[in-house]
C-alpha cells in the first residue's frame, strides 16, 4: 500500500465517523497530501468506502497521472462542480477554503439533488499533524540544508552589507544546496529593526554593534524548516548579552516541556513564565510556536490561549523572544518533534551567541 492510499484509508475512516458519505477535498496542500499532484487546480472526492477520484484541467492530466498512478483522473476545468456530479448523500466540504461564491455554485448546482452539504471541519489538517518517518526525514534534510546555508553565509555577515543583502545571500545558498525554495521570506532584522518580530529584510546596512536576528528556513520536496539565530557584530553591549540569555532560557524551558499529551498552552507557559519574571511579559507579543510540515505554519499552534495536546511524532517550532522598542530584539527558534522519549532535534546550528 503507498503511502497516499494509507493517508486516504485514515481520511475515508474519519469521515465515516463524521457520518458523511463523502469529503470534497479543495485546498490543494490537502489534494497534494493525499495524492501526490502537485498542480496548481485539483480537487478530489474521496467517499467513506475508499472510492475516489482526482480532478484537474488539461494543462496537468498527465502530470496527475504520474502522480497519481492509482487513482481515477477527471479532466475538468471546473474540478468542483466535476466531483460533484459524482456525489450523493452527506457530501462534506471543507470550508475554510471554499470561498463564498464557490460554495453558493455548487449549492445551486446540487439544488435539484439529494446531495446534503456539511461542513467538515479541518479533517485533512489533523491527520497531518502526524508525520510518518518519511515526512520527518524530508524534514530534517529540509533543517540540515538550512543549517549549512547559514555556516556558510556568516562570512558575509559583516558591517555594512546590507539586511537584503544577507537575506538574498542565504536564500540563494539554499537553492545551490538543493532547496526548492525558502521555506518563507527570510527575516533579516538588525539593531533596532530587531524590535520587530516579521520586519523582513530592508535595505538598512548592518553596523558595529547590532544585533542580528534571521529567520529563515528552507522547503526541500514541499516539507519547511524554520530556524531563528540571533547573532552579534562587534562587542557585546551588557543589556544585549542579558536579552540573549534571557530567550535562550525561555527556548530551553519551551524545548524541555514538549512531551508526548503535553497541553500546548503548558509549553507555551513554560517558556513564557521566564520572560514574564524577568520584567518583559510586554515585549513577548507571540505565540511559542507552531507546526510546521507541507505548510510553514500548520497545526497545532503553540500559545497562551491554544487548546491541543502534543502526540507522537508532531513537528513544532519553539521560538520565544524579547522585542526591545528603538533598541533591538532577540529570538531563538528550533524545529523539532515530539517523541516519546524526548524532542528531536532537527536544527543543529549552535544556540551560543555568535559575535562576528
Amino acid at each position: 500500500m503507498s503511502v497516499t492510499e494509507s493517508r486516504r484509508r485514515r481520511l475515508a475512516a474519519a469521515i465515516a465517523a463524521l457520518d458523511l458519505d463523502a469529503l470534497l477535498v479543495t485546498r490543494l496542500v490537502n489534494v497534494r497530501y493525499l495524492t501526490g499532484f502537485t498542480g496548481s487546480n485539483g480537487a478530489l472526492l474521496l467517499h467513506s468506502d475508499g472510492r475516489v477520484v482526482l480532478a484537474t484541467d488539461g494543462r496537468y492530466t498527465e502530470q496527475a497521472q504520474q502522480q497519481a498512478p492509482d487513482l481515477s483522473v477527471r479532466t475538468d476545468r471546473n474540478v468542483v462542480g466535476a466531483l460533484a456530479k459524482g456525489a450523493s448523500g452527506r457530501l462534506g466540504f471543507e470550508e475554510h477554503d471554499l470561498t463564498v461564491s464557490a460554495y453558493d455554485a455548487l449549492h445551486e448546482q446540487l439544488a435539484d439533488s439529494s446531495t446534503e452539504l456539511r461542513r467538515s471541519g479541518q479533517l485533512v489538517e489533523s491527520l497531518r499533524q502526524h508525520k510518518d518517518e518519511d515526512e520527518v526525514a524530508t524534514l530534517a534534510r529540509a533543517a540540515a540544508v538550512a543549517d549549512q546555508a547559514l555556516a556558510d553565509c556568516l562570512p558575509r555577515i559583516r558591517p555594512g552589507v546590507t539586511e537584503a543583502e544577507v537575506a538574498r545571500a542565504l536564500e540563494d545558498r539554499m537553492r545551490d544546496l538543493g532547496a526548492e525554495a525558502p521555506a518563507f521570506d527570510t527575516i533579516v532584522a538588525s539593531g533596532p529593526n530587531g524590535a520587530m518580530p516579521h520586519h523582513g529584510a530592508a535595505d538598512r546596512p548592518l553596523a558595529t554593534g547590532d544585533l542580528v536576528t534571521i529567520d529563515f528556513g528552507a522547503r526541500v520536496d514541499g516539507y519547511h524548516s524554520d530556524m531563528t539565530r540571533t547573532i552579534a557584530l562587534g562587542p557585546v553591549a551588557a543589556w544585549q548579552q542579558e536579552l540573549y540569555d534571557l530567550v535562550r532560557e525561555a527556548q530551553r524551558q519551551g524545548r524541555r516541556a514538549l512531551a508526548v499529551g503535553a497541553e500546548t498552552r503548558a509549553v507555551d507557559a513554560a517558556a513564557r513564565a521566564v520572560i514574564e519574571a524577568a520584567g518583559h511579559g510586554a515585549n513577548y507579543p507571540h505565540g511559542l510556536g507552531h507546526g510546521v510540515g507541507l505548510e510553514i505554519h500548520e497545526a497545532p499552534m503553540i500559545g497562551s490561549t491554544s487548546t491541543a495536546t502534543l502526540d507522537e511524532a508532531v513537528p513544532v517550532t519553539v521560538e520565544p523572544g524579547v522585542y526591545l522598542p528603538g533598541r533591538g530584539g532577540c529570538r531563538i527558534e528550533d524545529t523539532l518533534v515530539v517523541r516519546a522519549d524526548g524532542p528531536e532535534l532537527l536544527t543543529t546550528t549552535t544556540k551560543d551567541l555568535l559575535v562576528l
